[in-house]
């Protein structure tokens, strides 16, 4: 018995001697290992049970976590994980499959489970993008903010794009918070002299990292091979076609220079590069890890994306045109701020840049991306110009859009992107970015497109309006898509801009080439080559290098017009 006291009492000694240490000891750099680089991936299986109930469990190595769940009167299923994970799955025709999204923090992950031989649906999610991580470090930064104590963990696997921590809680022994991004849950237990950092969904522990302090500079960023060929690239079952360069007598000894340079770190934090000619794959490299099956960050290159989902909507009579006024399509709650100039803004002038409200630029953005209330801010947002007369470039217009058409579908605006665009094309493999509800896809940016599927898109307004032979966008809204309609006043080169898309002007030699583009930050960027009958797709990560925001463009100049050119 005394032998048992003297233990409590040494505990106690201890513990009160950790709760005493200061918590600004814990200020500063610390880092660890995941257990494994598969840690964070899933495997999703779903069972049918008796009584019309459904059982969802989502395991790794580390936990199971399960639900049950009805079926809803449609038949579809609707499965809550947490406050912050739920997945909105429907019966494929042929009932073999499984197919809707996993909606955790603000993204929407398309999500298939196939039929397997014992009768379950099975599938995989990836909430960090990734199949499994390069390197199993994880960086965290311990940091004072507002006088309130903050962590921020950092990948060294950067083609996880990261995390945006939020919602700090400082508690006896640590810090709890969450990922706005991919709404996994973060709890760092300071230690004595360590922290013991763990990840969670639905309170359940997924992974574990004990962490010391960094006595180095990080390392971001892991050497890994990737695909680097003027070969024909592999053919897959993705619908693309693929061909040799020989075939066209496209001049590899340019490409070969391009991949020469990228290797030896010139061409920065370029991930991919792609290109398609006369309706075929001929070029296909990644670097850094990167391969074709990462859905990369898109950023505002898919405002394109939004610009075509209104043509369709447009087309399928859910839209009446370019002409429609903007207030005939928003909410009930915000028609109070309709006035004589705002009731004047058309959807010709949204997809144009050119709304006249004063919500461009990045302070402008940037106040209204921060508030509780993205579209009560922007229509609340004074008048800066009339209607359809000056084009600045910024994200709340094409936001807009996505609000518009959300409010006039008699379904989720996501289900009618993947029905009427995105399937059709073959992609399957993406990811949505919502708008600050968590409900709906938000179109000024950030959807996740693997690179060949970038250059699907960019291939159906080659092909005006078609992929494979099949009609998928109206001949009419690519060639209004694609017409000069305004010039950007607040750019560098004051572009020429069509319906989301940016037009320029490239020389090789005493030869002009014409270029129709996608763009998105970082050195996100679909060609379109109407003269070259050809199409490129580049990626890049310099999300925090802004002189190299245009390097794809260098490229595109310096190494693939003149190999096309031939």
């Amino acid at each position: 018995m005394l032998r048992k006291f003297m233990y409590l009492m040494l505990l106690l000694s201890l513990l009160s001697c950790h709760a005493q240490t200061p918590v600004e000891d814990y200020l500063g750099n610390w880092e660890g290992k995941l257990a494994h680089d598969k840690c964070l991936n899933f495997e999703l299986v779903l069972e049918e049970l008796s009584g019309d109930e459904v059982q969802l469990t989502i395991s790794n190595q580390a936990t199971e976590i399960w639900r049950r769940a009805p079926f809803t009167s449609d038949n579809k299923i609707e499965v809550v994980i947490d406050d912050q994970t739920r997945f909105s799955l429907s019966y494929a025709e042929d009932s073999n499959a499984l197919i809707g999204f996993a909606r955790s923090g603000i993204l929407m992950y398309h999500t298939r489970l196939e039929k397997s031989a014992e009768g379950v649906y099975k599938g995989v999610w990836n909430p960090i993008m990734v199949d499994g991580l390069q390197s199993p470090t994880i960086y965290l930064n311990i940091d004072k903010e507002d006088g309130n104590l903050v962590a921020y963990p950092f990948f060294q696997d950067q083609r996880f794009t990261g995390t945006w921590a939020s919602d700090f809680v400082l508690r006896d022994g640590g810090i709890d918070f969450r990922d706005f991004k991919t709404g996994l849950k973060f709890k760092a237990h300071l230690l004595h002299s360590t922290i013991r950092l763990e990840v969670l969904m639905a309170d359940a522990i997924v992974a574990t990292v004990d962490m010391v302090r960094s006595t180095t500079e990080w390392k971001f960023g892991v050497d890994s091979e990737s695909r680097q060929s003027t070969a024909r690239p592999p053919q897959t079952d993705d619908g693309w076609p693929t061909a040799s360069m020989e075939k066209f007598q496209i001049r590899k000894d340019l490409l070969e220079g391009m991949i020469a340079s990228i290797q030896a770190g010139e061409l920065e934090n370029t991930n991919s590069v792609l290109i398609a000619h006369q309706n075929s794959l001929v070029f296909e490299s990644y670097f850094s890890g990167f391969h074709e099956g990462i859905p990369h960050d898109q950023r505002s290159g898919s405002k394109s994306i939004a610009s075509a989902m209104i043509g369709i909507a447009i087309e399928d009579g859910v839209l009446d045109g370019v002409n429609q006024k903007l207030y005939d399509c928003l909410p009930d709650a915000v028609q109070y701020t309709r006035d004589a100039q705002k009731e004047q803004i058309r959807l010709h002038d949204l997809l144009t840049m050119s709304a006249g409200l004063d919500v461009s630029g990045a302070a402008s953005e940037g106040r209204y991306q921060s508030s509780d209330n993205w579209l009560k801010t922007v229509v609340e947002a004074p008048m800066a110009h009339e209607p359809g007369t000056y084009t600045d470039y910024g994200s709340a217009n094409p936001f807009l859009l996505g609000v518009s058409l959300a409010e006039k579908l008699d379904q989720p605006l996501e289900h009618y992107m993947d029905q009427r665009l995105l399937n059709p094309l073959g992609i399957t493999n993406y990811i949505i970015q919502t708008e600050e509800t968590r409900t709906m896809p938000y179109f000024g940016g950030g959807m996740y497109l693997t690179p060949r599927d970038m250059l699907k898109f960019g291939q159906l307004y080659l092909n005006v309006g078609t992929w494979n032979s099949k009609r998928i966008i109206s001949e009419e809204w690519v060639y209004a898509s694609f017409e000069k309609h305004s010039r950007l006043e607040d750019v560098k080169d004051k572009n020429e801009y069509g319906y989301q898309w940016w037009h320029k002007t490239y020389r090789v030699g005493n030869t002009q080439i014409e270029s129709i583009e996608a763009r998105g930050a970082g050195g996100q960027y679909i060609f379109v080559l109407p003269a070259l009958e050809s199409v490129v797709a580049i990626t890049s990560g310099n999300f925090r290098n802004g002189k190299l925001l245009q390097q794809p463009e260098a490229i595109l100049e310096q190494y693939i017009l003149p190999a096309l050119l031939k």
